[in-house]
């Protein structure tokens, strides 16, 4: 019998609306009520001071095996999820080749369980090479464990093929992930606007993401399949899911740190780790995404963890690649945004980061209910620490937020009831 005590800390359990100074036993991978009389534990834990909730979740990371194994594997990209204390992520399918099929979500799969790091959980394309002409095997990669269907890195554009997948998705209570952007009004390199035209670069308008939410909202409103915005951007798309929700529609979103943070006056130093897809956007848009993660409209707080090799960007800002990492740093970065300033509780934060996502891909974790899976993370509210390359897991380096200063990090992360990082 393999187990585990938490002493001291203070419980918070969104699934069941739980917060109080308690211990917490793992038995065997399962969180009990209580440590079995009798039993030693083999370790325990003082979380004095400290926070002791659900492992989190990251609905949204790249991973880049199989295929650009140089700038993140599955091994490395789970140990930077550890170290930020994530048990669970979700790698999407823009690998080379795809995640397109059933043996595909198998090498996944079975990569994480040789790993035995965090449960990398994988999401299978919707067509076929993410070309956005025919549908993958979408039933068979459900059945052998894609918990989601994506494209990921490019929105379905045709209209006809995004309503198969919706239709056929929807037979199976499967769920879609879509990259909004419509590729007519995409090309660009930052936000479309005036910093834009002041910089000299081309840039994406709002209106390239708006346009596909609407379609698949408007396509969606009869067949009722469970539907995902990824990183949302814009304050009217936060306005075009709001009113999705008051109609009914099944739609969620998610937002990342950047998103909430930053503008796009960042790139005006044309620093390239300033580039992401969905751009950074204006102060206003940031604003009605915050506003959105407060009443609700934004149910998940993601990191669209995108490694990159530093070659690629030293390009220059309209030729290098989209996309900058972030799981070693999401934490920190999301207290700053929206717990420091009074937005949200830590509550409702632990509920984003964990519960939600548990609930988006219909998994038994993120929950500290006796009998669930022992996925714990461990995190001290206080901790004042800044951001160091030197220490990150991960393979790549192209993150904007090097030497922040943030408060609150992950000091155990516990998957299955085993420690897989711990602060030192």
């Amino acid at each position: 019998m393999n187990s585990l005590l938490i002493q001291n800390g203070t419980i918070l359990d969104p699934s069941r609306g739980l917060e109080m100074r308690a211990d917490l036993a793992v038995v065997d991978g399962r969180i009990v009520a209580t440590m079995p009389a009798g039993v030693k534990p083999d370790r325990v834990i003082d979380a004095g001071g400290c926070l002791v909730v659900p492992g989190l979740i990251d609905t949204h990371v790249h991973f880049r095996e199989p295929g650009d194994e140089e700038e993140e594997t599955i091994a490395s990209g789970a140990a930077a999820a550890v170290a930020g204390g994530f048990t669970t992520v979700c790698c999407m399918p823009n690998t080379k080749p795809a995640l397109d099929t059933e043996a595909a979500i198998e090498f996944v799969i079975r990569e994480s369980e040789r790993v035995g790091l965090a449960n990398v959980l994988p999401v299978g394309a919707i067509t076929k090479a993410r070309e956005g002409r025919e549908l993958a095997e979408i039933g068979s990669m459900q059945a052998r464990g894609a918990v989601a269907f994506s494209d990921d890195g490019t929105g379905v554009n045709d209209p006809s093929v995004m309503r198969k997948a919706l239709q056929y998705v929807k037979m199976f209570d499967g769920l879609i992930m879509q990259h909004c952007e419509d590729h007519l009004l995409a090309g660009g390199s930052m936000n479309g606007g005036l910093v834009s035209t002041r910089l000299g670069l081309v840039g994406i308008p709002a209106e390239a993401e708006q346009l596909m939410i609407a379609r698949d909202v408007l396509l969606n409103r009869l067949i009722g399949c469970r539907y995902h915005v990824q990183h949302i951007s814009t304050a009217h798309s936060v306005e075009l899911v709001r009113r999705a929700k008051r109609d009914g529609i099944p739609i969620t979103a998610e937002v990342a740190p950047h998103h909430v943070l930053l503008t796009d006056e960042a790139c005006s130093s044309y620093d390239t780790n300033y580039k992401m897809n969905p751009p950074l956007r204006t102060q206003a848009d940031v604003e009605a995404c915050i506003e959105g993660v407060v009443d609700g409209t934004i149910e998940l707080l993601a990191t669209d963890h995108a490694p990159h090799l530093a070659e690629e960007k030293e390009l220059e800002f309209q030729y290098a690649p989209f996309g900058i990492i972030g799981l070693e740093c999401a934490l920190g970065l999301y207290v700053k945004a929206l717990v420091t300033p009074g937005h949200i509780s830590w509550m409702k934060l632990i509920d984003m980061m964990s519960t939600a996502g548990a609930r988006l891909i219909r998994s038994d974790r993120g929950t500290l209910a006796p009998g669930a899976v022992g996925d714990v993370t461990i995190i001290d509210p206080n901790l004042k620490w800044k951001v160091d390359l030197s220490e990150f897991k991960s393979k790549s380096t192209n993150c904007p937020f090097v030497g922040w200063e943030l408060i609150g990090r992950a000091t155990h992360t516990i998957v299955g009831g085993a420690v897989k990082w711990e602060l030192r």
